[in-house]
């Protein structure tokens, strides 16, 4: 049986987001008095008071942050506005009854985008906004460098997951990162932060499509050292950058945080046997229906069916669960050949086994597989609430792999 951790609310969704953003405090993401006030002052597992008071908070610690900067006190102004940039993704997480068309979700994600930039410019290490050519378009990427040097460094290409937003990767993986001398290349792909809501552009299957032209932008810059180029995937971002390196082989390492051998598993591992019977027979009249009412029982399956839907591109519930058939390691596996850390999180409630299934499919790649711990705090998905634990793990194991491959 899964010990749910509960942090600050009995509904698990509620609980999950609020450690997230409070997790991020490791990296001057949030600060816990606020989270605890914030948190305080929403209803349990209604939405709107959830949108309405992390919405307020972030505008006053945005206000902090610009008066901090005007004043010319630049730490105090980097610190506000990183946490403010936090809370404003943290109040549009569960705005997706029409995300594509409401306005509110456009406001508050250039919010957070806006307070990133600003935060960005103050940082002790460099940070340059850039643009990937990407098809006829560009994908948005911020290149984090240890230092101004110009010197070439191992570099981090963080690809992130289900609803994970650019501006996040700084806490996900750049701050630890930059402290140990790795750059870091992060970028929103179809289907994530701007490219989803800018763009209108999906989530592909294919993501090696993605990663090679990153990859291409990575290695023309002479910062990069190019023997030493890693790969991160974080949350879904564990599949697309495994898929990838079966197709892509100049990456030094893989990261997959968390592994994920099926992601349709994630999906129809929860859905009652005749619901999922009915959704591969493609009899949506019967599937969608039940789907629907599914979402009123859970703040989770709410969320996660609306996200996909819009992430995805999708034109109801069950083609969404049918789309996630595409996202699969099998027949690709063996192809992995870099050296590949696998995380696991013991309590996850999204991708539970599927690291271990990586470690299997992963043939002709050395694996190292960790699972992080409900008693040391590290149990949840994707570590959230523990990110010092795991990036010591990530990193750690990332120091001593590049070392033997030097």
């Amino acid at each position: 049986m899964r010990v749910i951790m509960k942090f600050l609310f009995d509904d698990e969704s509620f609980s999950f987001e609020t450690l997230r953003a409070a997790g991020f405090a490791n990296y001057g993401g949030a600060d816990l008095g606020e989270i605890l006030v914030t948190a305080r002052a929403i209803t349990e597992g209604d939405e709107s008071s959830w949108h309405r008071e992390w919405k307020a908070t972030a505008e006053r610690v945005q206000t902090i942050g610009e008066a901090a900067r005007a004043a010319g006190h630049r730490v105090s102004a980097r610190e506000a506005l990183l946490r403010a940039s936090n809370y404003y993704r943290t109040a549009e997480f569960f705005l997706r009854e029409n995300p594509a068309d409401d306005p509110e979700v456009a406001r508050l994600s250039a919010l957070s985008h806006d307070t990133f930039a600003a935060a960005a410019e103050l940082l002790d290490a460099p940070v340059e906004a850039v643009r990937i050519p990407y098809q006829d378009t560009y994908l948005p990427g911020y290149l984090f460098l240890a230092d101004g040097s110009g010197t070439p460094r191992p570099t981090v290409v963080y690809t992130s997951g289900y609803d994970s937003t650019l501006e996040e990767a700084y806490f996900a993986v750049a701050a630890a990162a930059l402290r140990r001398g790795y750059n870091v290349l992060a970028y929103d792909g179809p289907g994530q932060g701007s490219v989803l809501r800018g763009q209108k552009l999906v989530f592909r299957p294919d993501w090696e499509a993605v990663v090679t032209p990153v990859l291409d932008f990575a290695v023309g810059r002479p910062e990069v050292d190019t023997s030493r180029i890693v790969l991160f995937g974080y949350s879904l971002g564990g599949y697309l950058v495994a898929r990838a390196a079966a197709f892509e082989h100049r990456v030094a390492a893989l990261i997959l945080d968390d592994g994920i051998h099926d992601f349709h598993q994630a999906f129809a591992g929860v859905l009652p046997p005749a619901l999922a019977g009915w959704i591969d027979e493609e009899r949506d009249d019967v599937a969608d229906p039940v789907l629907h009412l599914l979402t009123r029982t859970s703040t989770q399956i709410r969320w996660a069916l609306r996200n996909g839907a819009w992430a995805m591109g999708t034109t109801s519930y069950a083609d969404l669960v049918r789309k996630t058939r595409a996202y699969t390691l099998n027949g690709i596996a063996d192809e992995i050949t870099a050296p590949t850390l696998i995380m696991d999180a013991e309590n996850d409630q999204f991708l539970k086994g599927q690291p271990d299934e990586v470690q299997k499919a992963l043939s002709n790649a050395a694996t190292t597989l960790v699972t992080l711990t409900e008693a040391e705090g590290a149990g949840e998905h994707c570590h959230m609430g523990a990110m010092g634990r795991a990036h010591q793990t990530m990193f750690d194991w990332l120091d001593t792999t590049l070392a033997r491959t030097a």
